[in-house]
């Protein structure tokens, strides 16, 4: 009863957010989520009379965006032929730099503040300074699969990651349409359609009958499984050899060193092993000829869905109690992320890309304070035909990008690392990364 109470209830609060954004003309101007929408509505809730919810109702949904972050990474690369590395590396190289810069960064900001500052000062956990790229480049998704994580070694955690994840959203959005503005009237852009601009139904987010996208294409007769079914259990798959990895570094790691108290893989998550297991049935279904059974329309809908539930219930599960014994640190560190976006977008960028750098940058800028749909929805507000090389460059770039930044390996690992070894080794080798991309850069800038 329990998960048709919290089913029902993320849906009615999803319902909500989106009739309150279609009635409500200042969010559509902010292109605020309907999903962010529906989670503040349910954190009054919960807030104001969550003890009048059935017992169970609030734990259960806790858990959810831990588990829905695995849907979401295990069809990242499904039904997604991708050219090799090599190529790769030569179509989106100025791209994956920026995007490699401000991930770094956003390490090297945040773990020197909470070592040098904020933990000296206000008692924060040094992992405090994970959160920045944890929550901006990892989003919610990113928190909630670290939740045991967080279980283990640091409870508060979880709610001010949610926190980070939902302030870096709105700061993504906000200040990334007032970039393009910006770049509007310095007439760096020219192909923007400003919101007076779209008609009625672009403004509601919503398409007429006949401009309406395909949302995937069957691949299976329905008579031998449905084709969403056939997809679903493909993701299910990818998730479980993705537990099968985990652990078997788990008891590879105790076989190794049985005498280490200190156990990277314990805590480590599950999310990014989805991805891999993902790559690895897509790879197998490439070399058996058999890809065309995949398609990476129905694994956008299935991983945009996960998504919207999993931010709908991450929101309103927020501890507002934690948050407010943190604010000013949550601050500090947030103000410090966004200038290092903004500073990189304004500075760096125009030397970096040959062509059509805001377009480029402002992908960037959306993904590193919002995640992967920001940063898309921030492209299609200045390059909605998609006539410059950055949609393309975007989407080569993140085949290498996420799986290490961004809720990747590297997201994972960093956050074990501090908790097992402290803040100044993790500090260290992630200045060293930003280095080594500053120095690629230069060399990338020289070539132009």
């Amino acid at each position: 009863m329990t998960a048709v109470i919290v089913f029902c209830f993320l849906s009615l609060l999803l319902i909500a957010g989106k009739l309150i954004r279609v009635g409500i003309p200042v969010l559509q101007r902010l292109y605020l989520p309907s999903s962010v929408i529906g989670g503040v509505i349910g954190l009054l809730i919960i807030s104001l009379a969550g003890d009048k919810l059935p017992a169970g109702v609030v734990p259960a949904m806790k858990l959810l965006p831990g588990f829905l972050i695995n849907v979401i990474f295990a069809a990242l690369f499904l039904g997604s032929v991708t050219p090799g590395l090599k190529s790769i590396f030569k179509m989106a190289l100025p791209q994956l730099c920026m995007g490699q810069m401000l991930a770094w960064g956003q390490y090297v900001i945040g773990l020197g503040l909470a070592g040098f500052l904020l933990t000296p000062v206000f008692g924060v956990h040094p992992a405090f300074g994970n959160l920045l790229e944890i929550g901006f480049e990892g989003g919610h998704g990113t928190v909630g699969g670290m939740a045991e994580t967080f279980s283990k070694y640091w409870n508060d955690g979880i709610a001010l990651g949610y926190t980070v994840a939902t302030g870096g959203m709105i700061f993504g959005i906000l200040l990334g349409m007032a970039l393009i503005n910006w770049a509007l009237n310095k007439k760096i852009i020219s192909s923007v359609r400003t919101f007076n601009e779209r008609d009625r139904a672009e403004k509601i987010g919503i398409y007429r009958a006949p401009e309406r996208p395909s949302a995937g294409k069957q691949t299976v007769f329905s008579d031998s499984i449905d084709s969403l079914a056939w997809h679903i259990a493909l993701i299910g798959l990818s998730i479980f050899l993705g537990f099968i990895m985990l652990k078997c570094l788990q008891n590879t790691e105790i076989k190794l060193f049985p005498d280490n108290h200190t156990r990277l893989f314990s805590g480590f998550p599950l999310f990014p092993l989805c991805m891999i297991g993902g790559v690895l049935i897509q790879r197998i279904c490439q070399k058996a000829k058999v890809e065309y059974l995949i398609d990476h329309g129905q694994m956008q809908r299935l991983s945009g869905a996960a998504l919207d539930f999993l931010v709908v219930s991450a929101v309103a599960t927020i501890q507002l109690s934690v948050v407010a014994e943190n604010w000013l640190p949550l601050l500090i560190l947030m103000a410090a992320g966004v200038i290092w976006s903004v500073v990189l977008l304004l500075f760096v960028a125009p030397k970096l890309f040959k062509q059509a750098w805001f377009e480029c940058a402002i992908a960037e800028f959306g993904q590193g304070l919002g995640v992967t749909a920001t940063g898309l929805m921030l492209l299609r507000t200045v390059d909605p035909e998609s006539k410059t090389v950055a949609a393309a460059s975007f989407g080569y770039k993140q085949l290498i990008h996420e799986p290490i930044m961004g809720g990747g390996l590297w997201t994972a690992f960093a956050l074990t690392l501090v908790f097992s070894f402290g803040w100044m080794p993790v500090w260290i080798f992630s200045l060293v990364m930003l280095i080594v991309w500053g120095i690629v850069s230069m060399a990338v800038i020289r070539k132009k």
